[in-house]
């Protein structure tokens, strides 16, 4: 991460990743490594699910889990939200910041894991993870990180890729039984929330980019009534 965006940059005008990651270093090299070795992973276009689920709310706080380089958080608030984007990777996290600059939107990048980060409880309108790398606990720590974030009356959209959840662990180090899945935190769910969409459908899919090969999405979003 270059010195500019370790300080911030207030010429800028913008909230660039701040210094101080927060979170198990060997995921941030991980992810880091991951980024480093394309000059660009993802599309650069912002994920279907969400565009669609988005589409009829109004916009207020939202929180970006798992950002990668932006495209989500850029679009989130050039369409009029007030966007809280959270990122375990430096390098993606640089690019994002640049993307944001270039769009000419403010969006406030947080360097951590969900379950280190320091956020405001209950006080985001969305939170948004698409297709997130969430580590199981034995404690459900991400699955109650995501919906402690959630404001009364706000909304969880919580978007995988169909199948990934059922798969057998392989030899390029993938056990889903690591990982979060939708399922998960619908089992948390109680009295003080909704679901308001929970189904495996066709997946909207940007051209290009890591995982354009997933054809269907499991899409959970829920609504905090209390």
């Amino acid at each position: 991460m270059s010195n500019d965006i370790a300080a911030g940059s207030p010429a800028s005008g913008f909230p660039l990743p701040a210094d101080g990651y927060v979170g198990d270093p060997e995921v941030r090299a991980e992810w880091d490594s991951r980024y480093s070795d394309r000059h660009q992973l993802w599309s650069g276009r912002p994920n279907g699910a969400l565009v669609a689920e988005v589409a009829g709310l109004t916009p207020g706080r939202v929180l970006d889990v798992g950002c990668g380089e932006g495209a989500d958080a850029v679009w989130l608030a050039g369409s009029g939200w007030e966007v809280t984007a959270l990122e375990v990777s430096g390098v993606a996290l640089e690019r994002a910041a640049g993307h944001a600059r270039d769009a000419g939107v403010a969006v406030r990048w947080v360097h951590a894991a969900l379950t280190e980060a320091v956020l405001p409880p209950a006080s985001f309108d969305l939170v948004s993870a698409q297709y997130p790398a969430l580590l199981r606990t034995p404690g459900a720590a991400a699955e109650r990180a995501l919906l402690a974030a959630v404001a009364p009356g706000g909304v969880l959209l919580l978007v995988h890729h169909a199948g990934m959840d059922t798969q057998h662990p392989h030899d390029g180090g993938f056990d889903p039984a690591d990982y979060v899945w939708p399922s998960m935190v619908a089992d948390l769910l109680n009295d003080d929330w909704e679901v308001e969409v929970d189904e495996q459908r066709p997946r909207v899919a940007p051209d290009g980019g890591a995982g354009a090969h997933h054809t269907d999405d499991m899409v959970l979003r829920v609504r905090r009534l209390r």
